[in-house]
């Protein structure tokens, strides 16, 4: 009879056990895809009208005539793909570049940063992973047209 019981309590907890393991998963993969890029402006020029983000280049060398407007920041998680993290790195640069009516950025750097290694267990699985940041820094510039 004692055999019994002792069946049915660990069925019971069994099937607990069986429905965290399906949702723990499921809430890992939700955080590891929610992470997305933020960023950050210091104007430390003259800032001008807000310009639509496509509308800013990114030179490897600097023009002829340009005005420094201010410094950029900006970050992402890398989940699968680096280039991905690199790519939203770059669009938040943009962004930011564009709130304060930049039309170019120069002095572009991107670096990779690693964090220490965690981990959950679930029932009888480990998970873990470690996370990295992608991080870009820039000078946010006005270039100037012919007629200016």
């Amino acid at each position: 009879m004692l055999f019994f019981i002792d069946l049915l309590f660990f069925s019971y907890y069994f099937k607990k056990i069986m429905r965290f393991k399906k949702v723990v998963p499921s809430l890992f993969l939700l955080i590891l895809f929610s992470n997305c890029s933020s960023g950050s402006a210091i104007i430390t020029g003259q800032a001008r009208p807000a310009v639509n983000p496509e509308e800013v280049k990114i030179y490897i060398e600097p023009p002829p005539q340009y005005e420094i407007i201010g410094l950029i920041e900006a970050s992402s998680e890398v989940e699968f793909s680096t280039q991905a993290a690199q790519d939203r790195v770059i669009k938040e640069l943009k962004e930011q570049a564009a709130k304060i009516g930049a039309n170019g950025i120069i002095s572009l750097n991107i670096d990779s940063q690693g964090k220490p290694m965690y981990g959950f267990c679930a029932g009888a699985i480990f998970y873990a992973g470690q996370a990295e940041t992608k991080k870009g820094k820039g000078q946010a510039i006005y270039v100037k047209t012919k007629g200016e």
